[in-house]
């Protein structure tokens, strides 16, 4: 079964073509999958086998009259629980929210209909995705496939254990701290967070971003094609483009990559984790890039202030909920989130404030590299039932120092996976590019993929 699973989309796309293969017979081995690991895994919500079958048997026809609806016609494919979908009730992550089924297709939902996907779930995620984990009052506990008493970190943590499962080969997260980068580094998938604005979302937010999670590169740039392609509803978005998304080769020959093993503030980097991103910057020295160790970017003023301004932004989102409701919110968010009644108006917009110094930073750095490797996690792994790498609401953000500049800054990032630690975890290398230059990236993954030569095991079901 792995051996189909391992098939990319551009591969699964020349079978259905050929007729060597089909969405069908394809979609029962997804299931297949999905029955072994979901059991121990926990990364599904609303999924739905039989749609998904009928999905897949219309898929199947149209690759017959050589009529498929567009280049993800017949794969299959999950969205973040946050990403709306028409009918589907969108809970947040949280026992505090009413169910209601959402009245249309987010933008993502929208593209992938679009072109014929087989979207047969959603995936978890914490509550109102505010923590790097698994851990959720309405989801059950979602848990890491390589190792199952471990965390596959979050939010996007549903998708991250689907896509290390193998549920298929396009699993979409959302990012806004390091929400698609960090479960990604955790569970050894390769997750794109675009520059800002290139896949269209509804509701936006400063920073935030929807991006695949595969395990190849190929299938996230094969994937973007689609994503990005515009929606009115995101007036953040950017303007329509014409990029070869499958243009993906790269001579580093003259580059200059800047090597950050010092995030600035928050969790140092174990000493594993920096070797194994030391390693990955020496093959890009031996393809012919110029390596160049940079100081860090982050301030402890800035991730304090962004821990106010979000605290306080999110009181005041929950703080009018019946007190019934409000109590239901897992223990761990409202513990922080209630502090934030104490955050003045002052210190929110200085807090606020620090996102700009963030992009000012960035901006420096980047006048003087082409690109940029860090690790992506501080930690190789930590409890699947903690909330954070800390478990403690009064740390909470001292795990995404290496990420979450990259997108108040509105820059792409990616994190692949740069190898395993002694106890057998992924470990994630990030690489961030200059604003907009999102098929340099992909391109620098993909080098980086071949060099290295790519994950080539599978955890097995617990």
């Amino acid at each position: 079964m792995t051996d189909l699973l391992d098939t990319t989309i551009p591969q699964l796309r020349a079978r259905f073509a050929d007729r060597s293969l089909s969405p069908s017979e394809y979609w029962l081995a997804v299931e297949a999958r999905i029955a072994a690991f979901e059991p121990s895994v926990a990364a599904l919500y609303a999924y739905d086998p039989d749609d998904a079958r009928v999905q897949a048997a219309a898929s199947t026809v149209r690759w017959l009259k050589a009529e498929p609806l567009g280049p993800l016609d017949g794969i299959p494919v999950t969205l973040k629980e946050l990403i709306a979908t028409k009918g589907t009730p969108v809970p947040l992550g949280t026992a505090a929210t009413v169910l209601t089924p959402a009245e249309a297709d987010s933008p993502v939902a929208a593209r992938m209909r679009e072109d014929g996907a087989v979207i047969f779930a959603k995936t978890t995620c914490p509550d109102y995705g505010m923590l790097s984990s698994g851990l959720s009052s309405f989801h059950p506990l979602s848990r890491n496939p390589w190792n199952t008493a471990m965390n596959p970190g979050g939010s996007s943590a549903g998708a991250a254990a689907a896509g290390a499962a193998g549920y298929g080969p396009l699993h979409i997260g959302t990012d806004i701290g390091g929400s698609v980068r960090l479960p990604a580094g955790w569970t050894g998938l390769f997750g794109f967070k675009p520059s800002n604005g290139r896949i269209p979302i509804d509701p936006y937010y400063v920073g935030r971003c929807a991006g695949p999670m595969t395990r190849t590169v190929e299938d996230a740039a094969f994937a973007m094609a689609t994503l990005s392609r515009p929606d009115e509803r995101d007036a953040t978005s950017l303007p329509p483009n014409a990029i070869d998304w499958m243009d993906l080769d790269i001579d580093v020959k003259g580059m200059r990559i800047g090597l950050m093993l010092d995030a600035g503030c928050g969790l140092e980097a174990e000493p594993e984790v920096k070797a194994a991103v030391v390693a990955g910057a020496r093959q890009f020295e031996a393809a012919g890039a110029e390596i160049v160790e940079v100081g860090p970017l982050m301030t402890r003023a800035m991730l304090d202030g962004l821990d106010h301004f979000w605290r306080a932004k999110f009181w005041g989102d929950i703080r009018n909920l019946a007190a019934e409701r409000r109590a239901m919110i897992l223990p761990y968010i409202h513990a922080w989130a209630e502090k934030g009644a104490d955050v003045t108006g002052v210190q929110a917009v200085a807090g606020f404030g620090q996102t700009m110094e963030m992009r000012k930073a960035a901006a420096q750095l980047f006048s003087t590299v082409d690109a940029v490797l860090s690790p992506t996690n501080p930690v190789v792994s930590y409890p699947a039932d903690w909330a954070s790498p800390t478990n403690d609401p009064e740390r909470p953000f001292e795990h995404i120092a290496f990420t979450v500049p990259w997108n108040m800054s509105e820059q792409p990032a990616a994190s692949i996976n740069a190898g395993f630690s002694t106890s057998g975890m992924p470990i994630g290398l990030q690489i961030v590019g200059p604003r907009f230059a999102d098929l340099t990236v992909l391109k620098l993954s993909k080098l980086f993929e071949t060099l290295t030569g790519g994950i080539r095991r599978w955890p097995r079901p617990s």
